[in-house]
């Protein structure tokens, strides 16, 4: 917890602060890449550098971690601190790499907020730095520890499976013969590409089902605008990665996992691409022969934008007690919805546990109709594709 003194100093700068930091992380960002390029060429995702999200998500957690230090100061927000901690974890990051943040985040809040930067502020906010990056590095360890350590190992793709216009399947084997760990259904691998300009990026991409003892299934979506950072590494898997083509892989990670006993009821909703942990959950709900009530709810453009729409109804199907509600914005057939997804007619079990995946206004409207159903707030559980702009308080 934070010290008395730098509590004082906190609650009382923290207004301001707060008000800067989207000035604060852009001149981070700027002077970090600067000074370390191999970081934004091989570590950071341009495209969310070029999107502004990863700088509106840092300042929102920074904010955010602040925030719950002052009002909860005996608890940690380990809900955010475990989310960020998986991603980390996946890419590879190093304690060492918390010292150069530091370095460039500190100099630019002093370049930010000029004199306001007393001594004892500079003091308080290097506490709730540390207590935050310390508290991460820990759990970072411990992850990495699970895993026998970080590698980029390669993986064979074995099949390209075409979903739809913009959706692709790639199986996979590892290229070295040996064993697979298992995952969690709901956990992605983060997959590193190298680029023609010899940049290494690097994304996350959901385990998208069970397909079979020794392989892992991404399933990607083409994010439009290629030539941009935002879309350069789902059009390079789209267009140049082909069977007998190796990919780098992380082992599994994130803390979104199907939590559930055999006889809790449970709703798995969706929208778009957010379909892919959900399939993987429903895979492992009809492996195991779940027995308690199974609502699924999902929502897409068109059937035809509708992703892994075979597993999803198939899986379904299996269940011993479950329900399929589809919602289509276009061309919704027989049996089906027009519109977005509206939870008004979908019975919800007492005791419903909740795991939402999709864009932020979707989940926003399910999480609301869900809460107003009377699920508990602890019962409802996200993954956000990208950072994490919902935890961190940013629209």
């Amino acid at each position: 917890m934070l010290s008395e003194p730098s509590a004082a100093t906190v609650r009382a700068t923290l207004p301001a602060v707060g008000t800067a930091l989207g000035a604060i992380t852009e001149r981070f960002y700027a002077g970090l890449f600067e000074a370390r390029p191999a970081l934004l060429r091989d570590l950071f995702n341009r495209g969310n550098q070029a999107a502004g999200t990863q700088r509106r998500a840092l300042a929102g957690s920074i904010a955010a971690f602040a925030t719950h230090l002052l009002e909860h100061p005996g608890q940690r927000p380990d809900a955010m601190l475990r989310r960020i901690a998986h991603k980390h974890a996946s890419l590879g990051v190093t304690p060492e790499q918390y010292a150069i943040v530091h370095e460039h985040l500190f100099a630019a809040i002093a370049d930010v907020l000029g004199d306001a930067v007393t001594p004892e502020v500079a003091a308080a906010w290097d506490e709730v730095y540390w207590l935050m990056a310390n508290a991460l590095v820990a759990v970072e360890k411990r992850l990495t520890e699970e895993r026998g350590g970080h590698s980029w190992r390669p993986w064979e793709v074995v099949e390209r499976v075409t979903e739809t216009a913009d959706v692709v399947t790639f199986r996979l084997r590892p290229a070295d013969g040996g064993p697979v760990r298992a995952f969690l259904p709901g956990q992605y691998v983060s997959v590193r590409v190298a680029l023609p300009d010899g940049a290494r990026q690097i994304r996350q991409y959901s385990l998208s089902g069970t397909p079979g003892a020794g392989l892992r299934q991404i399933s990607v979506k083409r994010v439009h605008g290629g030539g941009t950072p935002e879309g350069e590494v789902s059009h390079h898997l789209h267009a140049r990665v082909e069977a007998g083509d190796v990919l780098e892989l992380s082992e599994p990670y994130g803390d979104l996992v199907l939590d559930a006993g055999p006889g809790t009821p449970l709703l798995l909703a969706s929208a778009g691409i957010g379909v892919t942990p959900i399939v993987a959950m429903l895979a492992h709900l009809a492996d195991s022969g779940h027995g308690a009530p199974v609502t699924v709810v999902h929502g897409d453009r068109s059937p035809a934008d509708h992703a892994l729409r075979a597993d999803h109804e198939a899986y379904t199907a299996k269940l011993a007690d479950s329900s399929l509600h589809l919602w289509y914005e276009q061309d919704a057939p027989a049996g089906t919805r027009s519109g977005l997804v509206d939870l008004a007619g979908v019975r919800v079990a007492p005791g419903t546990r909740a795991y939402l995946c999709g864009p932020l206004p979707f989940m926003r409207a399910v999480r609301a109709g869900l809460l107003a159903r009377g699920v508990a707030p602890a019962d409802v559980h996200y993954e956000v594709f990208g950072p994490d702009l919902w935890l961190a308080g940013q629209a």
